[in-house]
């Protein structure tokens, strides 16, 4: 299976914080900015994959400036790094203010994908080709990543439920 490089993948979406979205304060809702995060993702998964792709983690996800009603919030995604069936996406959030051009990173998140066959059973997919530096920082970096969610995994299951 010929590997595809990262490029072809990527993905950006972007959209106004619109006051539907708002929380009490004023912001956007840390919910909308999740599930921005992962369209951004499965797009970027999907597109590399070719085929059906579930979230099977994400690895946190962290605030470090709010978004206000009104901002352009932009949200890119591309795969860092494909272990079998199972890839890992990062993804970048970005706020922008219309009125002055300041722009901002608001969160960063790696997500985790399964490809799916037509049975809904994993399917094994094509490497991710690094063609940067940053490119092969990221593959390397997505490797310890997996290391530890692997082992974080294998704790939940032997801890149970609480």
């Amino acid at each position: 299976m010929e590997g595809r490089p990262v490029r072809q993948s990527a993905s950006e979406l972007s959209e106004f914080a619109l006051p539907i979205y708002a929380n009490p304060l004023g912001n956007l809702l840390g919910g909308r900015i999740m599930h921005l995060v992962d369209m951004a993702a499965a797009t970027a998964a999907m597109r590399h994959a070719r085929c059906p792709v579930v979230t099977v983690a994400v690895d946190y996800m962290t605030f470090l400036h709010p978004i206000h009603i009104g901002n352009l919030v932009i949200v890119k995604a591309s795969v860092n790094r494909v272990f079998r069936t199972s890839m890992e996406i990062g993804v970048k959030v970005l706020v922008e203010d219309l009125h002055s051009g300041e722009v901002r990173h608001t969160n960063s998140s790696y997500l985790t994908f399964v490809a799916l066959d037509e049975e809904g059973k994993p399917c094994e997919i094509p490497q991710a080709l690094a063609e940067s530096e940053i490119e092969e920082r990221r593959w390397a970096a997505a490797g310890e990543r997996r290391q530890q969610r692997l082992a974080l995994r294998r704790k939940a299951q032997e801890d149970g439920p609480g």
